[in-house]
């Protein structure tokens, strides 16, 4: 099985509007509506300032996929990537595929601007992804996720 990490091309878009409806239903239980995230998606690959995507490819075919986006941090005077919207194909989990898309965000963190640190946000009761994560050398936080839905 040979792994290619890339990033993402317009004609990924279809790939990545399934993985994300993949990852609500499986995560959150949530049936998205895919115009709305094909919008989303789009709009993302239109404009790198919004994020970017990167696919895990596996024999030529797309079955993963991972969004980078930036916050900085002007206590630390560098950006915070965050990973987000992680999915992997059920049938290609744990064959190193999110090992080998973190490696690729890690390695493009330590290139250029000034990368402070890598974040992410796990589903509560997802501990399957939390000890992936923490195999991948990352920690729990102090701090609780607070949004409001507008």
């Amino acid at each position: 099985m040979k792994i290619i990490i890339r990033p993402a091309k317009a004609d990924d878009a279809e790939a990545i509007v399934g993985f994300q409806k993949a990852m609500a239903l499986h995560t959150e239980g949530k049936r998205l509506d895919s115009e709305r995230i094909a919008a989303g998606v789009d709009r993302v690959l239109e404009d790198e300032d919004k994020g970017r995507y990167l696919i895990a490819e596996v024999d030529g075919l797309a079955v993963g996929s991972l969004l980078l986006t930036k916050e900085w941090s002007d206590w630390r005077n560098g950006w915070f990537w965050w990973i987000q919207s992680v999915w992997i194909e059920k049938q290609h989990r744990r064959r190193g595929l999110y090992r080998a898309l973190h490696g690729e965000v890690r390695r493009q963190a330590r290139e250029g601007e000034p990368v402070v640190g890598i974040r992410l946000y796990v589903e509560r009761d997802n501990k399957g992804a939390q000890r992936t994560y923490e195999v991948m050398g990352m920690s729990a936080t102090d701090y609780l996720l607070y949004e409001e839905e507008l």
